[in-house]
């Protein structure tokens, strides 16, 4: 045979080989494929993919669920420099500002709850020194849902450590009056962490490790992951030829020993779940109560002035111009009434106590660099899949979540 004969031969038969139809492995639950659209989930795997192509980010973790019934899987890497790793369901990331309703809300509500503080009071209860030029008028209410008129964060230079940031948070002038505008703000959870530290006397790290993290048996969750457990955690920004690791990425809570009220929590998308199921089930998870159910509801409904157009609930956000988890406008969205929040370094989260149903994705999409193209579009494309996938519920069928505010939610 000669070596021609012997090439067209064994190239048929590799083709042959690789057109022949291997089993993808066992079949899926009947109570996952009951509950999901299994196509549209496999569609979100796709745009996750094409957004890596696209170097949006390096890879990611899903979480969906329905009634209970969940749908994870991971995509990609978790690390591409200096060395590459794959994403793992369990790998743990940078929370950023996912910090803000998961931690210092969640400590807020229950210090509300428990009558050690009153959401409703004027900050300088609290912290005496923040008065003068207005600063007498803002609440707790204000801080929660950025309509406090300060402006989105204080400089980098000229301080350091936790002290000196909050000296300059108190002696920030306001850029509009308390509930005037709605302005995202770091400097509010800045402050809300020193309200929780003087009102505990814990720092906020350690308070909600004990009341929250704890109870809830969200073990991979906290600020300043132990090295221990680096092996899991999603590297982000590179600089000088190393990645920020088990090191939060915002360069304030970097200043403040890694522990703030906007910044510095890392989590895993199974811990995560955790929370949200417990929310879906008005402050309950597993026998062990964290909030009463009208503390939930408080958080999680719209408490924002009615003149305002940006709705936002304590701490959560429900419609503005930062809720692209809620899927595409123009296709299937999560009605209003609807919640979650984002955050800098790319994670997300969205929930909807209307069909019970959560979509979370976390990912590093500061690495190896920030300077990426943004993942506000594959954001949107999730909450519009899962939203898709979910069998037997008609989303645009919902009672009219915000009655007598801003009409319904279609």
């Amino acid at each position: 045979m000669s070596r021609y004969v012997q090439l067209v031969f064994a190239l048929g038969l590799f083709t042959g080989i690789a057109c022949i139809k291997w089993p993808d492995g066992p079949a899926p639950p009947a109570k996952l494929t009951n509950t999901f659209d299994l196509q549209k989930l496999r569609t979100i795997g796709s745009a996750i993919t094409k957004a890596r192509a696209e170097k949006r980010l390096p890879g990611g973790v899903l979480w969906v669920e329905h009634n209970g019934v969940h749908y994870t899987r991971a995509y990609g890497k978790a690390c591409v420099e200096p060395i590459h790793i794959l994403a793992q369901r369990d790998t743990i990331y940078d929370a950023a500002s996912l910090t803000k309703v998961v931690a210092t809300t969640s400590a807020v509500l229950l210090l509300h709850e428990r009558g050690k503080l009153t959401i409703n009071n004027p900050v300088k209860k609290y912290l005496p020194e923040f008065t003068g030029d207005g600063r007498g008028a803002v609440t707790l209410r204000h801080l929660l849902t950025h309509t406090s008129g300060l402006r989105p964060d204080i400089s980098l230079d000229g301080w350091n450590g936790h002290a000196e940031c909050i000296a300059k948070c108190v002696a920030e002038k306001l850029r509009s009056k308390p509930g005037e505008q709605f302005k995202y703000s770091d400097i509010n959870f800045q402050l809300l962490d020193e309200i929780i530290r003087r009102v505990t006397g814990q720092r906020l790290d350690v308070f909600c490790e004990k009341e929250i993290f704890g109870p809830l048996k969200m073990t991979d969750t906290g600020y300043n992951p132990p090295a221990a457990k680096h092996n899991r955690v999603a590297p982000t920004t590179v600089t000088n030829g190393k990645a920020l690791l088990g090191i939060v990425h915002d360069p304030r809570a970097r200043k403040t020993e890694g522990v703030a009220g906007h910044a510095g929590l890392f989590t895993t998308a199974p811990d995560l779940a955790r929370y949200a199921r417990m929310l879906l089930q008005e402050g309950e998870l597993d026998g062990v109560r964290l909030f009463k159910t009208e503390t939930v509801k408080l958080m999680t409904t719209v408490q924002t002035p009615a003149a305002l157009s940006a709705r936002r609930g304590l701490g959560w956000d429900i419609d503005t111009g930062y809720s692209s988890p809620r899927g595409e406008k123009n296709g299937t969205q999560f009605p209003l009434g609807s919640f979650g929040h984002t955050g800098f370094t790319g994670p997300s989260i969205w929930i909807d106590p209307h069909s019970q149903t959560f979509v979370i994705f976390l990912c590093n999409r500061v690495h190896p660099t920030e300077k990426g193209p943004s993942v506000i579009p594959l954001r949107r494309t999730i909450g519009t899949l899962a939203a898709e996938a979910v069998k037997g519920f008609d989303f645009d069928d919902v009672p009219d979540a915000l009655p007598g505010r801003h009409g319904s939610p279609k």
